[in-house]
């Protein structure tokens, strides 16, 4: 979009040092940042508002080509009626069931008890200590006594 060459941005910074002055130079680079940042800003949400807009036309257009490419299909394929439903066949053995018949008494089958099962062995705990008491503390063996150290005497210098 805008094209600047090097040179002509040494001399852009030339000119703000010597005009602006070294003292208040980095505020007036933040002040332009701040305003650099604003129009980008402002610029990124223009292009997305216009690309939104392409794409919503976009769309549009391809759902007048859909319902013009289905209108042709429908012409040239028109809907055929229904068939009709299939008659459900009749059951096999239905002209042997007797509708009028009295239900047929059957013998009821005998029951049998069936044996007890044996009951499991439970294994008994090793000790027979009481499950609520704590245990002791397991006793500390008593340390050994440092030996003392030999005395270091110095040497007689000569």
């Amino acid at each position: 979009m805008f094209d600047v060459a090097p040179t002509e941005l040494m001399l852009v910074a030339f000119v703000a040092l010597v005009v602006i002055g070294p003292k208040d130079l980095p505020r007036a680079m933040r002040l332009v940042g701040k305003w650099v940042g604003r129009a980008r800003g402002v610029a990124r949400q223009f292009r997305s508002g216009i690309d939104t807009m392409i794409r919503e036309s976009e769309l549009a257009e391809m759902e007048k080509q859909w319902a013009a490419e289905n209108e042709r299909i429908m012409r040239e394929y028109p809907p055929q009626p229904a068939l009709p439903a299939p008659e459900p066949e009749p059951l096999a053995d239905t002209h042997l069931i007797e509708h009028d018949a009295a239900p047929v008494m059957v013998e009821q089958p005998a029951i049998v008890e069936a044996p007890a099962p044996k009951p499991k062995r439970v294994a008994r705990p090793k000790a027979a200590a009481d499950p609520d008491a704590v245990p002791a503390p397991t006793p500390k063996r008593p340390r050994k006594p440092k030996a003392a150290a030999a005395p270091v005497q110095d040497e007689p210098q000569p």
